[in-house]
């Protein structure tokens, strides 16, 4: 039976302790002392692929003779989650971007080496409440008037958006600057990463933001695709015009490379050294990535192309370390061509 379900996430419910004979069969002979806990941090956005992940596995589990395997998560953002990764505080980082100039150094000079490892696409999804019948799309340029820092109490009220809006006033909701979702948004529509205006309402725990931006009719903001899913009760989404028509997130759009510029993919780090040392690490995360097909599209975001969860694989098996992303997102390059690329450390 599962025992011990140990649940720590910020007030939150999440993680386990779960270990199943499939598991420990996988490892072979390897000692008690061999498997140790597992520790997960990062982006509030990849969480709930991580939550289906492990329900999975639990309820895979159940009916197995099982010996105990601890994985604890929190989620300090994907700049949070990377000071404490590259301090050697967590075997797992997950991102909403990838691992920065400066966080590749941080690791480096600490001594951890990191296995990159994408696991889904996100498309960032602007959102008005619904209750706004007025703005249905909005241009690249449009975003970057509401969102640069010279908007910063300037820039309050819809019509100074589009003069067609009502002259009534807006409030801006959005992660914090911990979150690689706000790194992404800011790099994709001001043109700089952490050049926002900073008079918005923040935080980073998206369902707080959900719960506050629901009952603010002048609202807009950005989520993760995932969260927009869950929530399509209280958020509309609004359709983005990069000079070829508003177009809205959807699995089709972002697969063809229609929504742009706010496609991402999204990451598990993982410590590989920590792998070698921990062989239950490595059995779980080619159980993550072998299950991220399916349970991708039911957190509510959008798979990779089957090449790409096949070169993951490859990579954690061969323990390849570094990052193709060469610090920051690429413009212009396929994921598929991309994850062929080789690794920088």
């Amino acid at each position: 039976m599962i025992t011990n379900i140990h649940k720590i996430f910020k007030g939150r419910t999440w993680g386990m302790a779960v270990a199943s004979s499939t598991l420990l069969a996988a490892c072979g002979s390897v000692p008690e002392s061999a498997v140790k806990p597992i520790k997960i941090d990062g982006s509030s956005t990849v969480f709930p692929i991580t939550e289906i992940v492990l329900e999975t596995y639990k309820s895979e589990a159940a009916n197995q003779s099982i010996k105990e395997l601890k994985i604890e998560g929190e989620f300090s953002g994907t700049g949070g989650g990377f000071q404490k990764f590259c301090a050697g505080e967590t075997d797992i980082s997950a991102a909403s971007r990838p691992i920065s100039q400066e966080e590749m150094a941080t690791c480096k000079n600490n001594e951890i080496s990191y296995i990159e490892l994408p696991i889904a696409f996100d498309a960032i999804t602007v959102v008005v409440n619904p209750n706004n019948n007025w703005s249905e799309t909005l241009t690249v340029e449009q975003l970057k008037t509401l969102w640069e820092p010279a908007a910063e109490n300037q820039v309050g009220q819809w019509n100074q958006v589009d003069s067609s809006y009502p002259d009534r006033p807006l409030t801006l909701y959005g992660p914090d600057q911990l979150s690689g979702t706000y790194d992404y948004f800011t790099k994709a529509i001001v043109g700089e990463t952490g050049a926002s205006r900073q008079d918005y309402v923040k935080s980073m725990d998206d369902e707080v933001l959900v719960t506050r931006f629901s009952q603010d009719p002048n609202a807009i903001a950005y989520f993760g695709y995932g969260y927009y899913q869950q929530h399509q009760d209280k958020l509309k989404a609004v359709a983005i015009d990069n000079g070829n028509g508003g177009v809205l997130p959807s699995p089709d759009t972002v697969e063809n490379e229609e929504y742009a510029p706010l496609s991402r993919p999204l990451f598990l780090y993982v410590n590989a050294k920590r792998a070698q040392e921990n062989p239950a690490l490595e059995i779980f995360v080619e159980y993550y990535l072998n299950k991220a097909p399916e349970l991708v599209a039911e957190a509510g975001y959008i798979p990779l192309p089957e090449d790409v969860y096949h070169i993951a694989k490859v990579h954690l098996q061969q323990f390849d370390v570094g990052s193709v992303f060469k610090g920051s997102p690429q413009v212009g390059l396929t994921i598929s061509d991309l994850m062929r690329q080789p690794t920088t450390f």
